[in-house]
């Protein structure tokens, strides 16, 4: 079972892949982690700080060759979910080469409520771990804060949370923009190969995670 979790910055397709594998017993591969990790890489690290160090983007033959390797591992035997790639035409093309997907996932979220939950956005400087402080409520939508038991002080490792410093309005609909613009061509791709199912984010993770995988079974047997 190989899965794409495609959607906007902020949708939250990321706490979703991390929760929905190991429910399914597949791996979540989140590309943007996986490039973070191999910056000290005897391999990659070198080219890969470079890229990242001077505001590129990592070239996608170096991307393409870590995620063939990871596909490999023993944790991915049974699938994996992919998250943050591909995200152009030519990343999906290199993809359908090394793997055959089964679904992409699309999320929906309004703008607005990206907009607003991306600003209340507080994440750990020590381990990444991403809470939240906005509690929204639109119609039938209500996403809760996700908030430390401690405020400003990360659960995990006690670090303390920090508002990104381009986690602002202006920046965060650049990204959507970028994000829409890259995508579209994908989304309709996989539209013509019925491979796409879209869900509209209307909850918590709790009640998001159920929703998601009943969608995933209804389609991939």
């Amino acid at each position: 079972m190989n899965l794409i979790f495609f959607g906007p910055p902020g949708s939250g397709k990321g706490t979703y892949a991390s929760r929905v594998g190991p429910k399914l017993g597949i791996a979540h591969i989140s590309t943007g982690d996986l490039l973070r990790a191999a910056r000290d890489d005897p391999k990659y690290g070198e080219t890969i700080r470079h890229y990242q160090d001077t505001g590129g983007l990592v070239p996608d033959d170096i991307t393409i060759k870590m995620l063939k390797e990871r596909i490999r591992m023993d944790d991915c035997k049974k699938g994996f979910i992919l998250d943050g790639f591909p995200r152009t035409i030519p990343q999906m093309q290199a993809l359908e080469k090394i793997a055959k997907i089964g679904l992409v996932v699309n999320f929906n979220l309004p703008e607005r409520m990206i907009i607003q939950k991306t600003l209340a956005r507080r994440i750990c400087e020590k381990c990444g771990k991403i809470y939240n402080i906005a509690d929204i409520r639109v119609g039938k939508v209500h996403l809760p804060p996700l908030l430390p038991k401690k405020e400003g002080i990360c659960d995990d490792c006690g670090g303390k949370l920090i508002q990104r410093k381009d986690d602002n309005e202006a920046t965060i609909k650049d990204r959507l923009n970028v994000y829409k613009n890259q995508t579209s061509p994908l989304i309709e791709y996989y539209n013509k190969k019925k491979l796409i199912t879209t869900i509209d984010v209307i909850g918590s993770p709790d009640i998001m995670v159920p929703i998601i995988i009943r969608e995933i079974k209804k389609h991939v047997k």
